[in-house]
């Protein structure tokens, strides 16, 4: 019974490193949006480059989702430069 377990594990955990992971699914690209309101719809507060930046635009409502990423694909919507993009 015992051996029989390991095999079956060993089968499946061989499978499973076996198997190809899609690209598309291990790198997603990241969402780029037209505009401000269409970013502001999905992350109220904007879109951070990483969780120490400081918003150089004064005080704001909600705080930024954190994602270097999604800071990229959107930078050009950070108009004051300080990596926050569409803050609010």
């Amino acid at each position: 019974m015992r051996k029989g377990l390991t095999y079956g594990l060993s089968f499946v955990l061989l499978l499973a490193v076996a198997l190809p992971v899609s690209q598309e699914t291990a790198h997603a690209a990241p969402k780029k949006y037209k505009n401000c309101t269409e970013l502001n719809k999905d992350y109220k507060g904007g879109v951070a480059k990483s969780a120490g930046v400081k918003n150089k635009g004064g005080k704001t409502k909600y705080k930024p989702f954190v994602s270097a990423e999604l800071y990229k694909a959107n930078k050009s919507k950070d108009r004051d430069r300080d990596f926050i993009a569409c803050e609010k």
